[in-house]
């Protein structure tokens, strides 16, 4: 359960994660966090440390951040060892500091994966997530302008399906919560988004290979079904979209090993 702060002011303990490069050794360094609204999101709790941190000629501590609307998941870190925090369903810029109490002490520290190097202190490098969707996650038939609604039928449940996928942002808690560390989550979610939908199918079995072969050659763990995955997704995305994918990436392999060889062909003099 979430405690709910309904003090003002406030204050808590920070033990932040600090390291300074990708091989630089890190460790957990104490911070006091005082005068805190509990209106305030957590990323602008850590502005006003950063403030503090400035003011007395300290390095301030570096962490992601962009649009602060749970749109872009470059905010990801793990609080009191929960990727995003303890709500449920939202980005760590969307927790406010009235989910903690009075006098708590609060560890802070980046995505865990071998495949999310850290760079320095919070951020974490995750354009091992580019690279899958540069794989696959995309069509290649020209879309053109917005067609009329009505112009392409698509069944609303398998609209719905895809829209429900396509949420994904890409932030990577689903690999933070994961005990192998696993990208199943967010892969099935850009492999089930396009596989569900009309102009996705010429591609369908090239994207499920490409996709989860390059998740498997940078270093993500496999899945074990234990679904700590969807539970950290600030989105919400169902497990069941990892099942589509295996089936999907079964069927492309069956399919894959029988293509006939193209005709034509031979030898030059």
């Amino acid at each position: 359960m979430v405690a709910v702060n309904t003090q003002q002011p406030f204050s808590v303990t920070l033990r932040v994660w600090r390291q300074a490069g990708p091989a630089q050794p890190g460790k957990f360094v104490e911070y006091a966090a005082k005068d805190l609204s509990p209106n305030m999101s957590f990323l602008e709790m850590l502005d006003v440390v950063n403030d503090e941190l400035t003011v007395k000629g300290e390095e301030p501590i570096a962490f992601a951040h962009d649009c602060r609307e749970g749109i872009c998941g470059t905010c990801s870190c793990t609080i009191n060892g929960k990727p995003h925090g303890p709500g449920k369903g939202i980005a760590t810029c969307q927790t406010y500091m009235r989910s903690f109490k009075d006098g708590d002490t609060i560890f802070v520290e980046p995505f865990r994966a071998r495949a999310f190097p850290v760079v320095k202190d919070l951020i974490t490098d995750r354009t091992a997530f580019d690279t899958i969707t540069q794989a696959g996650g995309f069509i290649t038939a020209r879309a053109g302008s917005a067609p009329d609604a009505n112009a392409l039928p698509i069944p609303k449940g398998d609209a719905d399906l895809a829209m429900d996928a396509a949420q994904c942002i890409g932030c990577g808690a689903c690999v933070a919560a994961c005990k192998n560390a696993s990208a199943m989550l967010f892969v099935s979610a850009k492999v089930g988004h396009l596989g569900l939908l009309p102009q996705g199918q010429a591609e369908r079995d090239r994207r499920v290979l490409a996709m989860v072969n390059t998740m498997d050659t940078l270093g993500f763990g496999s899945c074990t079904n234990q679904y700590e995955c969807s539970a950290a997704c600030p989105k919400l995305i169902s497990h069941d979209f990892i099942a589509r994918m295996n089936r999907d990436y079964l069927k492309a392999t069956f399919r894959d090993a029988f293509k006939p060889a193209p005709a034509g062909g031979g030898g030059g003099a």
